[in-house]
């Protein structure tokens, strides 16, 4: 059996807030406004690794401290082959369909916490 890909974590998201769960759910929130990914595509489709290697790695950092377990992996191996750089051919087209399936269990999160 495949096992589940974990997008959003909130039981450690909220224990990275020290158990806040109306802050976590806003932080949430403003990682939806965050413009990361786009600059990271921009990036990279303009050959940029220098900028697209600081962007992947401030993309990962956000993902690591909101617990976004599946989209933190996707950006540290997309990081790794940036620094090598070696970016594999449909990397950046799994890290976005991560990055959308990301927003969506985000969006059913603050839905489901919204005070």
């Amino acid at each position: 059996m495949a096992e589940e890909k974990v997008y959003v974590d909130v039981a450690d998201g909220v224990k990275r807030v020290m158990n806040n769960l109306g802050l976590y759910v806003k932080l949430l929130g403003k990682f939806k406004e965050d413009k990361s990914m786009k600059d990271l595509v921009n990036q990279l489709s303009a050959g940029d690794l220098e900028k697209a290697q600081i962007t992947a790695h401030t993309l990962k950092g956000l993902a690591s401290n909101l617990s976004l377990t599946e989209l933190f992996e996707r950006t540290r191996d997309l990081e790794s082959q940036i620094k090598e750089r070696a970016v594999q051919d449909g990397a950046l087209d799994a890290l976005k369909a991560v990055y959308e399936e990301t927003l969506k269990k985000a969006d059913e999160v603050i839905a489901t916490n919204a005070s």
